[in-house]
Order: C-alpha cells, then sequence, then structure tokens
C-alpha cells in the first residue's frame, strides 16, 4: 500500500528551562522580546507526512463529531486521495509535509496518538534553543541548501530534505516547507499559558510558525509568527502543516 511508508514519529526531547521568546528587532507582534520558562516536553523530529495523515483518515474519517473537517480533501492543493476507497498519499507526496490540514485536523491527528499540538512557546524554544538565533540553523540567512523557499505554489519537498540542517536540539526542518500549526491562540505578547490562549476550543485565529516553501527568507526566522498568512483554523491551507508533541 502506499501508505506503508509512514512510520511511528520519532521524537526529540527539549529540556527544561528559560529561553529569549520573542524579538524586539522583528515585527510588532514579536515585541517585547521576552523569557519564557517551560517545563520539559518532546516535539516530533519531523513533520507531520502525506503518508502519516492519510492512515489517520482512513482511520478517524475526514470530520469530528461535531462536523468539523480535518482535510479539505476536494482543494486542488491537497496531496492525499480516496483512491479505491483507501485514503492514500499521491505517489510521489508520500513523505512531503501534510498540507490542507485545518488546526482541528492537526489537533485530532496529534491526540489520536497520545500527543498534543505544541504551544507556541514550545515550537520557538524548539527551534530557537536559548541562544536567541535569528534561524534554526543559526544567524546565517537562508540557502536553498538550509531550507525550502522561495519556491512556486505547493512545490514541497520531503521532510527529511534539509536534515543536515537542523535545529540546536536536532529538530528537522523548522524553516520553510510548511507553516506549523501550534495550540496557542494568535495574541499579543508577553506569552502566557494561563491567559486563555490555550484553550482549545474552536474560535480563535491560531499562531503559524516556521515559514513554507512560497514564504520569503524573513518569514523563517525563529520568531516569526505568521502575521500575513492565511490562516482560518476551519480550513486547510496549501501551506501549512504541523508536527506534534508532549
Amino acid at each position: 500500500m502506499a501508505n506503508s511508508a509512514a512510520q511511528a514519529q520519532d521524537m526529540i526531547r527539549i529540556p527544561a528551562g528559560p529561553f529569549k521568546m520573542g524579538s524586539n528587532d522583528g515585527r510588532d507582534d514579536e515585541r517585547p522580546e521576552h523569557i519564557v520558562t517551560l517545563a520539559a516536553f518532546e516535539i516530533d523530529r519531523l513533520q507531520v507526512t502525506n503518508a502519516e495523515f492519510a492512515i489517520f483518515l482512513e482511520r478517524h474519517g475526514t470530520t469530528n463529531k461535531n462536523g468539523q473537517r480535518y482535510f479539505d480533501w476536494d482543494d486542488s492543493d491537497a496531496r492525499i486521495h480516496r483512491v479505491e476507497g483507501v485514503w492514500r498519499a499521491d505517489k510521489g507526496f508520500l513523505n512531503h509535509p501534510v498540507v490542507e490540514a485545518s488546526w482541528a485536523g492537526a489537533l485530532a491527528y496529534c491526540q489520536s496518538l497520545g500527543k498534543r499540538l505544541p504551544n507556541e512557546a514550545e515550537w520557538e524554544k524548539a527551534a530557537r534553543g536559548t541562544d536567541a538565533r535569528r534561524y534554526p540553523w543559526g544567524d546565517a540567512m537562508p540557502t536553498a541548501a538550509l531550507a525550502r523557499f522561495a519556491s512556486n505554489w505547493n512545490e514541497t519537498v520531503a521532510v527529511t530534505t534539509h536534515a543536515a540542517h537542523p535545529s540546536p536540539y536536532g529538530v528537522i526542518g523548522m524553516a520553510g516547507n510548511a507553516w506549523h500549526w501550534v495550540s496557542s491562540a494568535y495574541r499579543p505578547y508577553p506569552y502566557r499559558d494561563d491567559d486563555g490562549r490555550e484553550d482549545i476550543a474552536p474560535g480563535p485565529v491560531r499562531a503559524t510558525r516556521g515559514g513554507g516553501h512560497d514564504s520569503s527568507a524573513e518569514a523563517l526566522r525563529t520568531t516569526e509568527r505568521g502575521r500575513t498568512l492565511s490562516r482560518a483554523p476551519v480550513a486547510g491551507h496549501h501551506n501549512i502543516g504541523f508536527r506534534c508533541a508532549r
């Protein structure tokens, strides 16, 4: 079967402790730079792939009990389709990041594996480490060897393509290729996990992190929050994917 390439995700442990979140030199929504202290957590080494999400759709269907869509299967940008009664990743896209998954779909996928979406602070620490670097690999400007960006519509690549340039903790693909849904509602800084932004009830627009295959180099910064990105949480999008945490 086409989905046989899907494997259990390897996870990276991110140690407890403080880090600098945001940037006083970035966009308005990245300010102020502030210290956030997190408990230890784990995050998927790789973004979730089309092959992995196809298995989820086969097991759980395309909507939840409230009728919310998990995946915009009828969008021309989708790379998972029902073939002979089975949800399958399109040939050539099995190991590309899943796109067109809604925020509800991303959340449900993670929950089905006993995981959850990372919150915005967890995502940034996993991408940035504790040295306030500008990009996951350091401060060097993005190039094609470092990340997938400035490409045409839907020109994603396999999630392992840039494995030689991970984050400080070894997390792969934290910049470019596909943006990441996170659990957090898109609210002003400073970040606090007890101010309501981590309520997972449907409704608020969610933050997105990391940049996508059609993003500018600037959008790949570890502090970029996707302010100008089309990211209605009830829909999937051609350039937003995700990974899970726990």
